[in-house]
């Protein structure tokens, strides 16, 4: 059998088949398949252990020394925790380290906006 032969008993078949009652017959086909793979899916989830994550203190650059809880550059006129992004931008000749933020206040310096 070649497929041409297969397209025109396809098409012979299609035609004894009323339209309406095709559709239905693929719309329910579809919900069947739909709802098969979505039970699978779930089943598969419900089979998977938690994983445990355990949350330590946050990661410290290399290059902070931690001298001070709020470093500064000698040079701008902000402030910033020692694991904020900012702090690592600092070159490490111009740090000025406190030991909180209000001493840092005093010398004249304000909180970096991006910075908590």
């Amino acid at each position: 059998m070649t497929i041409a032969e297969t397209r025109e008993k396809c098409k012979d078949l299609a035609a004894r088949i009323p339209r309406d009652v095709l559709l239905i017959i693929i719309l329910v086909l579809a919900s069947v398949l739909s709802f098969g793979l979505g039970y699978l899916a779930g089943l598969d989830a419900s089979e998977q252990q938690p994983v445990p994550i355990s949350i330590s203190q946050p990661p410290f650059a290399a290059t902070s020394t931690m001298e001070g809880k709020v470093v500064a550059s000698k040079n701008g006129t902000k402030y910033y925790s020692s694991w904020c992004a900012g702090a690592d931008r600092i070159a490490q000749a111009n740090k000025v380290w406190f030991d909180s933020a209000a001493q840092a206040r005093a010398a004249g310096y304000v909180p970096a906006a991006h910075c908590d």
